[in-house]
């Protein structure tokens, strides 16, 4: 088995991303144990990251996790007439990707979706107190496994806050109510007048210049803190760059992307 690294991060899906970024492997070819769910607090109390153990998986780990299944799915009695079905089944199994393992846990049902409208009747409630009048459309994305909230009124600017604050918290918060009791994790998206496209044409635009730089100064550049989402989208801009590489650093609230310059095996500069 490959080396076991640990991955902390604000869920077990971000932690799972770091780790894919980080090991520079397909999702599919990462394995990795679950240490801490880690926990959401209220308003930043009580907070706790996830971690995970995480590890590329090797031809010689899915074949020995195919033996273990087997061994331990096999009856008592009967044990020869199963083994073939059930040997062809965990090797099966033991090839399935996260991703996929994640969509047979969340596909939603009617206890779900019920949730979807008390999501949308807190927001109408904040608002309310707020003396916003606000229309709110939302749809599923089951591909994303994300309830998908857009947001429309007069007065957007306030919703979304400094660097989108204001929205990303109202966000969190409705991602409590939709989550409290339902029978899977759903993944709540908030949005108005597109902000989170301009954010990430914004964030990638600043990821390139930023790149330049270390390339052309040599030395590492920091940037602001940012939350998972902001993060991933500066490691995904820059995955394919030869000459720079990017890794998350610190701990929530403050935690940031560190760009620096790739250098070669031996250490000496491209």
């Amino acid at each position: 088995m490959s080396e076991r690294k640990t991955f902390m991060a604000a869920s077990v899906d971000d932690a799972i991303t770091e780790a894919t970024l980080q090991l520079q492997i397909p999702s599919s070819k990462l394995g990795y144990e679950v240490i801490d769910k880690g926990a959401k607090g209220f308003l930043g109390i009580g907070s706790r990251q996830a971690i995970i153990e995480a590890w590329e998986i090797t031809e010689d780990d899915e074949e020995t996790a195919a033996v273990k299944n087997a061994a331990k799915n096999v009856p008592e009695k009967k044990a020869e007439e199963k083994k073939p079905e059930i040997k062809a089944e965990t090797v099966k199994e033991a090839k399935t990707s996260p991703e996929e393992k994640a969509e047979e846990k969340t596909k939603t049902t009617e206890n779900d979706t019920a949730h979807f409208e008390e999501g949308r009747q807190f927001l109408l409630d904040v608002f309310e107190k707020m003396d916003l009048k606000v229309n709110i459309e939302y749809s599923y994305n089951e591909e994303d496994n994300a309830l998908e909230m857009n947001l429309e009124g007069d007065e957007m600017g306030v919703l979304i806050g400094k660097r989108g604050q204001t929205l990303d918290s109202l966000q969190y918060l409705t991602s409590l109510v939709v989550n409290r009791s339902g029978e899977h994790y759903i993944r709540v998206k908030l949005d108005t007048e597109n902000y989170r496209e301009r954010r990430k044409e914004t964030l990638e635009s600043l990821a390139k210049n930023i790149a330049y730089k270390v390339k052309r100064t040599r030395r590492s550049v920091a940037l602001e803190p940012m939350n998972p989402y902001e993060r991933r989208i500066i490691h995904s801009a820059l995955q394919s760059d030869n000459f720079v590489m990017t890794r998350s650093e610190g701990e929530e609230p403050y935690r940031h992307v560190v760009v620096f310059y790739k250098r070669n095996r031996n250490g000496e500069e491209r």
